[in-house]
């Protein structure tokens, strides 16, 4: 590694060039890891004709999948620190390859469980958010709000390029293709990530873009102890915090209004009401286009206003919106259908910029790990709501019920969120007492 030079302020050709690198690379693969995981909700029709599983079975496999994308989160953090993110993330896309491919052969419920489940969940689950937090706390001082916010909309992004595409695949050429084609993309990544990604600027003899004497940016982090060891520990001094367990119990409640509802299952519920799935799969594509627009506005609000207030708010519209949706269901698309889109588009990960800002503030360089903690919520939630709205479609026949408890969910959301400390608290008390990085 070269020298660092003198700290000023980092923001010559040099910089500018590998922040823009890193960042596109690294929007890629959120492209790709939000894609991959996405994929079970448009082939849960398709797998229910030709087996006969169950809606609760198909998304009991959802649910394994969304608990070990989660949980490998934190996990995953502690893994790039310790040996790379281009080692961790060019795995976890192999698995995914591995995973996506092998479920070809499948003929029993363990396997999809087994492989959609264990293994896919596992490899996205080492590319999801926390790779978000890794990157735009290590790369970025300046503007860290919008380049959160900007590689949060690739999660939105990747939903917008599969859905429609794999959804068109299954419905002509069946299911085994559409998964043959998420394990070609996914080694098609691996290279892209082996050539251009970088862990951290210092490998490059650069300074965090934007980084100030004030504020340079991480270090990079001690090597010292093993990942697991170090993800616990930073998860036992957040537990000793109050804001952790407010961020977590509203980041469960995002988890299970968008991946566990929604997002699984939104293309069976528009199929009750006599949409067909590639025009279901087609509104959620445009959840995603609006989405990557309200991410990169979250950002940017980040950057500016008191973070807990936004995810109040969000919380708050997305409780609205959940409330008329079993009122706008129907064959065809309405203008309210359209509203609805608009509305939840804009805040289905919105949630992350906040979340993220108030993980660095409290938590300092642990602020990754503990985010992919409070991620973990987020996924566990969303396991939840994937195994009980299936299991309210068995029971009822509908998915009503399952609309509207996740509105209630959404009220309580906000007022978790209100009641966090305001920013300044919060670096004070990040100053008293430091959690483990």
């Amino acid at each position: 590694m070269s020298t660092l030079p003198p700290l000023q302020t980092s923001t010559d050709r040099r910089h500018r060039r590998w922040a823009v690198v890193i960042g596109v690379v690294s929007f890629v693969t959120l492209i790709g890891a939000a894609g991959f995981r996405s994929v079970p909700g448009v082939l849960m029709q398709p797998l229910h004709e030709e087996f006969g599983w169950s809606h609760g079975t198909i998304g009991a496999a959802v649910s394994v999948n969304l608990v070990l994308f989660g949980l490998m989160s934190p996990f995953a953090a502690a893994l790039m620190d310790r040996f790379g993110v281009r080692r961790v993330v060019s795995i976890a896309l192999t698995l995914v390859a591995a995973g996506t491919g092998l479920t070809i052969f499948m003929r029993e419920p363990w396997q999809l469980m087994a492989l959609w489940g264990a293994v896919v969940g596992i490899g996205t689950g080492s590319m999801s958010m926390t790779f978000v937090a890794t990157m735009s706390s290590r790369w970025y001082v300046r503007r860290r709000g919008l380049v959160s916010g900007i590689l949060t909309a690739g999660n939105a992004t990747g939903q917008l390029v599969f859905l429609p595409l794999i959804a068109a695949l299954a419905g002509h050429h069946g299911w085994r293709t559409a998964s043959l084609v998420v394990a070609a993309v996914s080694l098609l990544t691996v290279p892209v990530v082996l050539l251009l990604l970088r862990d951290h600027p210092h490998d490059l003899g650069l300074h965090a873009y934007g980084a100030t004497a004030d504020d340079p940016g991480p270090a990079r982090a001690r090597g010292g102890g093993s990942s697991a060891g170090r993800a616990l520990a930073a998860l036992a001094g957040a537990a000793r915090t109050r804001t952790f367990w407010l961020l977590a119990g509203g980041f469960a409640i995002c988890g299970a209004t968008t991946n566990g509802l929604i997002g699984t299952h939104f293309v069976p519920a528009a199929h009750d009401h006599g949409m067909p799935a590639t025009t279901a799969a087609g509104l959620l594509a445009v959840v995603g286009i609006f989405d990557v627009l309200g991410t990169i506005a979250s950002g940017w609000l980040t950057d500016r206003f008191d973070p807990r207030l936004l995810l109040g708010l969000y919380y708050a519209g997305r409780g609205v919106a959940l409330v008329l949706l079993p009122h706008l269901l129907a064959p065809g698309v309405e203008p309210s259908m359209w509203a609805f889109i608009l509305v939840y588009g804009l805040d289905w990960v919105a949630t992350v910029p906040p979340t993220v800002a108030i993980c660095r503030g409290r938590f300092g360089l642990a602020g990754p790990i503990v985010f992919g903690w409070v991620f973990a919520s987020h996924q566990l939630g969303a396991a939840a709501a994937s195994w009980g709205a299936g299991f309210v479609r068995d029971v009822f026949s509908s998915y009503d019920l399952a609309w509207y408890g996740g509105a209630a969910l959404c009220a309580v959301g906000a007022g978790l969120s209100l009641a966090i400390a305001p920013t300044r608290r919060l670096r004070e008390e990040a100053e008293r007492e430091r959690v483990p990085a």
